[in-house]
Order: C-alpha cells, then sequence, then structure tokens
C-alpha cells in the first residue's frame, strides 16, 4: 500500500473524524465532580442517615450520593443488587434519614453515538470498497472511473520512434507509411474515391517488432495515438470491458483524425463460442462492442485501428473480415538484408573495434527475431563494460551469439573426465555426420562446455535463405539428429540421456513428415488429424483424430522407419570414419570449443555421400527426365553463388541449426 497516497486521500480524514466523535463522546459521558467509593461505604452512609440526597442510574449499575458535608461520591452495583438499594433508599426516605429523597434515571443513548454504532458497519463496507477499487484502477482520481478507457495518450513530449528507428521489416512499413500519408494528406486519397483501411493488424512470432512498429507509426503521423493493451480491457466486472471500449472509440473520435493502437489484441479478441462459458461471458462482452465500434468508423472521421497478435489463429472471424481489419501485414522474422540492418541499428553509437564486421554477425544469426538481434549488441556491450573494455569486439560479440542461443557459460559445473568424454563423442557424432551429408547445414561450432541447460552443442548454419525443405534434407537432419545417439551405442556400447532432446527433435520432425507433408510412400499425399485443436481447452485435448486406428498403427509404423533410417545412416558414417571421430574428440578434449576451420581441418579425410536417390512414392506417376527450365540469369551463368559463400537465413521448418540440451526428465 502506497503510504504517501493513504495520507493524501480521505480515508485518513474519515478515520480522524471518527476518532474525535469517540473521543468527545467519551468525555462527555463522564462526570468528574464524583469520586469513586465503594459501595458497602454507600449502603452504611444511606443506613446512618449521613446522604443528603441519591440518584440511581439503571442503565449504568450505578448509584451516585451527595452527603449532609456535600462531598459527592459514586459506586456501582451488580445484577440483582439495585433492587435492594432501590428498597433501602425508599425505607431511608420514609424514615427521614434521607432529606433529599432520591430520584431513578433511566439514561438515553447519546445521539452521536448511536449514529455512530447504526452507520459505522456500513462506513467499513463503503471503505473497503472503496480501497479495493483504489487498488485495481491505480489510485488517485480514478478510483470510480473504472469504466472509463486507460489508454495512455502519447503526446509530443514522448520520445518519438521513427521509421528510421526500424529495420528488417520494408513491407510493413510500406503498408504503415500509407497510413501516415492518409492521415497527413486525406484529401490525396479521398480525390480519387479511395478508402483507407480501418484496422490493421500485425501479425507474426514474438520479438519481430510488431509493437516498435505501432511506436514508430505513432512518432510520424503527428496525430493523437491511443495505447492500450488488451488485457486493459478485461476486468472482475461484467460490462466494464465494453463501456472502457466505447470510451477509448469516443476519446479517438473526439480527437480525429487519431490512431487506437491495441497490443496483444488475442486477450480479447479470441474465437467467440469455443470456450466454456456462455454468450454473457464478459470477454466476449467486450468483443462484441470492439466489433460495433469498429464498423460503425466514419471513414472521414481519421480514426484508424492498428493492432498486434503473435496468435491470428485464434481470433475471431468476425474480426477479421473486411470493413474492420482491412489489411493484415505479417512481420516474420528478418533476412539477411534484413539482420544487416537491424544490428547497424541497435549498433548505432557503440564504440566497436577495428576488424567487427556486422555483416559477418548477421551471416551467423539466421532465425533470429529483432528482438534477439537487440540482445546480442547489447550482451556484447555488458561483456565489454564487464571486462573493463572500451571497445567491442568480434570476439565478445560472438559470445553474446552463444549466449542469447545457449545461455551465459556455466563455469562452476564440474564434470568429469568419463562424462566430458562421452560430451565429447555425443557432439563429434553429430558434426561428423552432418559434414559427411550432402543435403546438411555445414558445421559452424562444435563446444563440450556447458551453456544454460545443453553439456554441449553443435551448431549448423544454412548457407543461403531456405524458405522449403526437400524431404532428402529432412531425412539428412534426422541422420544428424541421431548421430550423437548413435556415437554413444558405437563408442561405449550403451545410449545416455543426453540424447532426449535430439529424440524428442527427430520423432516431431518425422510424424510431420507422415502426417502433414506428405512424405511416406506407404499412406501417400494426405493430412492426418485436424489442425483446428482447441486453444482453450489445450491442443492436445481438443485435437481431432480423423483416421482410424489401422491407420494410426501406419503412422507409427512409417515414423519409426524414417527415424530407424536415418540412426543406420549415421551408425554407417561413424563407423566408417571412426578415426575421424576420434581425433575430433582428442581435439574437443583439449581446446573444449573448435572453430569452423578448425573442424574442417580435422574433417578432411571425409568424403561426402552421394544424394539420395529420387523419391519414389508416386506409384504410376514417373517423373519426367527433363530438368526444370533455366532463366535467362542462369543462362548467363549468373544465376548460381560461388561454392561455399554464405548468404545469410535458412528458416527451415524442421530448425535451422542443432543444439543439445539437458534431460528434462532428469534420466
Amino acid at each position: 500500500m502506497d503510504l504517501k497516497r493513504f495520507t493524501r486521500g480521505p480515508l485518513l480524514w474519515i478515520l480522524g473524524i471518527v476518532v474525535l466523535l469517540l473521543l468527545v463522546t467519551t468525555l462527555w459521558s463522564g462526570d468528574s465532580n464524583f469520586e469513586k467509593a465503594d459501595t458497602s461505604k454507600v449502603i452504611s452512609w444511606i443506613d446512618t442517615g449521613q446522604v443528603a440526597n441519591a440518584k440511581i442510574i439503571d442503565k449504568d449499575q450505578r448509584i451516585e450520593v451527595t452527603l449532609t458535608n456535600k462531598k459527592r461520591y459514586y459506586s456501582s452495583w451488580v445484577t440483582g443488587q439495585g433492587v435492594q438499594l432501590a428498597d433501602q433508599l425508599e425505607a431511608a426516605s420514609k424514615s427521614g434519614k434521607l432529606t433529599g429523597g432520591y430520584t431513578v434515571d433511566v439514561p438515553k443513548e447519546n445521539f452521536l453515538v448511536g449514529l455512530l454504532v447504526s452507520f459505522l458497519p456500513i462506513v467499513i463496507i463503503v471503505l473497503i470498497f472503496l480501497f479495493i477499487m483504489n487498488q485495481m484502477q491505480g489510485g488517485g482520481s480514478r478510483v470510480m472511473s473504472f469504466g472509463k478507457s486507460k489508454a495512455k495518450l502519447i503526446t509530443k513530449d514522448t520520445p518519438k520512434t521513427t521509421f528510421a528507428d526500424v529495420a528488417g521489416a520494408d513491407e510493413a512499413i510500406e503498408e504503415l507509411e500509407e497510413i501516415k500519408d492518409f492521415l497527413q494528406a486525406p484529401a490525396k486519397f479521398q480525390a480519387i474515391g479511395a478508402k483507407i483501411p480501418k484496422g490493421v493488424l500485425l501479425y507474426g512470432p514474438p520479438g519481430t517488432g510488431k509493437t516498435l512498429l505501432a511506436r514508430a507509426v505513432a512518432g510520424e503521423a503527428g496525430v493523437p495515438f491511443y495505447s492500450i493493451s488488451g488485457s486493459d480491457f478485461v476486468e472482475m466486472f461484467v460490462g466494464v470491458g465494453a463501456s472502457r471500449v466505447r470510451d477509448l472509440f469516443e476519446q479517438a473520435k473526439t480527437n480525429a483524425p487519431a490512431i487506437i493502437f491495441i497490443d496483444e489484441i488475442d486477450a480479447v479478441g479470441r474465437h467467440r463460442g469455443a470456450g466454456l462459458g456462455g454468450g454473457h461471458d464478459e470477454r466476449e462482452q467486450t468483443l462484441n462492442q470492439l466489433l460495433v465500434e469498429m464498423d460503425g468508423f466514419d471513414v472521414k472521421g481519421g480514426v484508424i485501428l492498428i493492432a498486434a497478435t503473435n496468435r491470428p489463429d485464434i481470433l475471431d472471424p468476425a474480426l477479421l473480415r473486411p470493413g474492420r481489419f482491412d489489411r493484415q501485414v505479417t512481420v516474420d522474422r528478418p533476412d539477411l538484408e534484413g539482420r544487416k540492418g537491424i544490428l547497424k541499428v541497435h549498433g548505432r553509437g557503440k564504440p566497436f573495434a577495428e576488424g567487427v564486421e556486422l555483416d559477418i554477425i548477421a551471416r551467423r544469426t539466421p532465425g533470429f527475431t529483432g528482438a534477439d538481434l537487440a540482445n546480442v549488441i547489447n550482451e556484447a556491450a555488458l561483456l565489454t563494460a564487464r571486462n573493463d573494455q572500451k571497445l567491442i569486439t568480434m570476439e565478445l560479440l560472438e559470445e553474446s551469439i552463444d549466449r542469447v542461443m545457449a545461455g551465459p557459460e556455466r563455469k562452476s559445473r564440474v564434470m568429469s573426465d568419463q562424462e566430458k568424454k562421452i560430451i565429447a563423442y555425443h557432439e563429434g557424432g553429430h558434426a561428423l555426420v552432418a559434414h559427411a551429408l550432402p543435403n546438411s547445414d555445414p558445421v559452424h561450432k562444435i563446444t563440450i562446455l556447458s551453456r544454460g541447460r545443453a553439456l554441449g552443442y553443435t551448431m549448423t548454419l544454412p548457407m543461403e535463405d531456405k524458405f522449403l525443405a526437400t524431404r532428402s534434407e529432412m531425412l539428412d537432419q534426422l541422420a544428424m539428429l541421431l548421430g550423437g545417439r548413435t556415437a554413444e551405442e558405437l563408442v561405449f556400447h550403451e545410449p545416455t540421456t543426453g540424447a532426449s532432446n535430439d529424440i524428442e527433435k527427430a520423432t516431431s520432425i518425422a510424424r510431420r513428415m507422415v502426417t502433414e507433408y506428405g512424405m511416406s510412400e506407404q499412406l501417400g499425399a494426405r493430412k492426418f488429424g485436424s489442425g483446428n485443436a482447441e486453444v482453450f481447452l489445450g491442443r492436445e485435448m481438443g485435437h481431432e483424430r480423423d483416421y482410424s486406428e489401422k491407420v494410426a498403427s501406419t503412422i507409427d509404423e512409417e515414423v519409426r522407419r524414417l527415424i530407424e533410417s536415418g540412426h543406420d545412416q549415421a551408425w554407417e558414417i561413424l563407423v566408417e570414419y571412426r578415426d575421424v571421430l576420434d581425433n575430433l574428440v582428442l581435439e574437443l578434449m583439449e581446446k573444449e570449443t573448435l572453430s569452423r576451420e578448425q573442424v574442417m581441418q580435422i574433417f578432411a579425410p571425409v568424403v561426402i555421400k552421394e544424394k539420395r536417390p529420387s523419391y519414389s512414392g508416386y506409384g504410376k506417376r514417373l517423373p519426367s527426365d527433363r530438368p526444370p527450365i533455366l532463366t535467362p540469369k542462369e543462362q548467363s551463368g549468373n544465376g548460381s553463388l560461388p561454392a561455399g559463400e554464405p548468404t545469410g537465413n535458412g528458416a527451415l521448418p524442421a530448425g535451422a541449426g542443432h543444439q543439445d540440451s539437458v534431460p528434462r526428465d532428469g534420466n
């Protein structure tokens, strides 16, 4: 609880008034003119005629007496003794001993005390309610405004982010620049009857720069920009979310032209009817109000909604239809040129040593998002400061890549020489099989140093940008993944738990080859299993199997056949080049980390295997003997790159590299 907020708020004043009333009431109820005396003495004074007058206060069980010498005393009695005192006073009065007589007083409750007792529970309940609302709404003047929008208005004083600060998302920038132009000069578009999109949905993997793009639009457009998270619409009170949506759009329409940005819109825009609740669910009511507000725009009003999510598959179809989100922009992982641009943006103002080439770092980070690349530069800067250096070197950038991919080096982990040797053979098996297969990515680095959850890892990087994977490439990847397990079986005659992550990846690839990619000769080009998994019930619970038990058994057999085929191929390679494997292990045990150049020297005797024969799962459909037609560029001799020259990212569906993790089951 914030002490300053408590002292400045009304609660402290209310408590002070209550305490003051109790204090005044207590002082009024007391009488300082009477002294306390024992009950026995008061009775004795009455019997001996020393009392001039008396007063019995029934409710307080109190008797007040004034003696003949003008002194005043009071005393109390227990239950049942009051009747005896009354009889004694009556007798004394009749006998003339009590010259002033006596009175009986039945006091009434103080008005203020009665009022306080009556309303105190209500006041306490109200105060508790206000306290809860104060905590929920952030305190201050927003205690009773929980139905108002919590959007933040980006003002001119806010540090601006522009499109110059964004790289690697050229298509998204182009789409959003059009919106900026419309807000700044709408007459240009309206003159030819063009209508600007009412909504733009940015979607893509986490860390690709969706929120950064929205901030750039806010900095470039020069119009009011309202930013809010999708979770800010959801509260414990039904109807609050819908009220906040209405208030948000009313503010935007008042200040039009304006932009509304809703981050993580999947928190409120999930598919209706798929959950366990009914139509009265708070999230559904909020979504319904959002749909109404988006569809009720006046296009000339200049209010545009930009939303970001990394889960477009769970959004309600009514939210995605034209007229609401007219434009859906994919913000994907950057390619080679995009990574170069991102590294240059994040490298501004940082002192780099001579010889640092960000282009090489871009080639060595395929599959990295913008957030990953920013983290690489920042980690390198932190390592430079930690080592009391003034310039960021290439070695520190390489170390930062390893830290981002696998975590910091665990120098405190002490392993025996036997375990190190097992890890060396394991990683050597991966590297040797990957080098010997024609469709595997080249080996870039091998290490047996422990990082994060990995006891060691073999890094393979692609030679160029790839967005498709052939069947041969996936089969070679299966063999490479099983190379570590195979080396353990070949050398130590039994496997270890270190291959658990490899087996998990290999099984996933083989199952997708059979059930999703149609790469099974026995089952053909068919998809097995419904892709409409319920995201609310969990993907596994909501998964629908649309095939029989017999087909399920065949799928398991095909998955096993693919994995066993890769296992056998890895075994043949390691048996043939056992001497090379042993030399690699000796180097790893001595140096712990080997670069690409060192690995290539050791692998010099290895002969690359021939490419796999043509896929035979076409049945009666015989492939043509004619090769693909050559483009004019290929005919001129410029269509291929020099052998061994890397060109960028390799975003294979099955994974671009390899990394061993510590067994998750602890076996």
